[in-house]
């Protein structure tokens, strides 16, 4: 659930979705967005779910896709495969080169593409595979042939194969309250006192949306990330000691 207030990015996304519902029920139109992100997703999830009669999938090229194309449709028109506005770009180089998420990210925005055309990328050892709308396809592959100083090779049309899975640092600890200052503070091993101060100055989010609020409760599966830390899950609250301190664990995103 998105929490605190809209953006201008979140009321211009909110009326796109409402014009893709109209035209999948009027027009029977098969409507695709551009690559959300997390929050993004959240929210447009948030708002279809109201809907009746209009049908919507996420695509992000693998199961554990962070970054998503929304397609709205109608029921008697659903999308083929071929109908999705992206391609998965292969890039290889030798395996004594390290490169990482940050180089290719520079790479392609230095080509002036919006950070919206791009899906995940996902590092291999002399393999990144990349998800990019179909229209920028071309481009990267025409002006491409270094990421840095590093030497590439683009192919297209190779299936995804890469292991997109999601790994975590375990914490765990106790924490006087789920209070948004108590568990964060616990997770990134700061001063209740400073804990706070980066709350107060917007630098924390819970489920993808800034909050300032010390005092806001945490739950279960809640994902919350602070700027110059790391993201984080609430993976497991697991009883309260005798001190009555809450036991819990925190997954950090590696």
């Amino acid at each position: 659930m998105i929490t605190g207030s809209f953006t201008d990015g979140d009321r211009f996304l909110t009326a796109r979705i409402e014009d893709f519902c109209q035209r999948s029920e009027n027009s029977y139109d098969i409507c695709f967005s551009h690559f959300l992100d997390e929050r993004q997703c959240s929210l447009a999830e948030n708002l279809l779910k109201k809907k009746s009669g209009v049908r919507y999938r996420f695509f992000g090229g693998h199961d554990s896709a962070g970054r998503k194309i929304l397609c709205v449709f109608n029921e008697f028109n659903p999308p083929d495969d071929g109908d999705i506005p992206f391609g998965c770009l292969t890039f290889t180089y030798r395996k004594a080169d390290v490169l990482t998420h940050r180089d290719f990210l520079g790479c392609l925005m230095n080509l002036r593409l919006k950070r919206e055309l791009i899906g995940d990328i996902i590092i291999g050892e002399g393999m990144t595979q990349i998800f990019i709308t179909s229209h920028a396809v071309p481009l990267i592959k025409s002006e491409v042939t270094k990421i840095g100083r590093i030497g590439v090779k683009i192919l297209d049309g190779i299936p995804f194969q890469m292991n997109a899975v999601q790994h975590f640092d375990e914490i765990a600890g106790t924490v006087a309250s789920l209070r948004l200052d108590s568990v964060v503070g616990m997770s990134i091993r700061k001063s209740r006192e400073k804990t706070a101060e980066l709350i107060r100055s917007s630098a924390v989010s819970v489920n993808f949306s800034q909050v300032c609020s010390v005092s806001f409760p945490i739950e279960c599966g809640d994902i919350f990330s602070v700027r110059g830390f790391g993201k984080y899950i609430l993976r497991e609250v697991s009883g309260t000691a005798k001190s009555g301190r809450i036991h819990i664990k925190v997954e950090k995103y590696k």
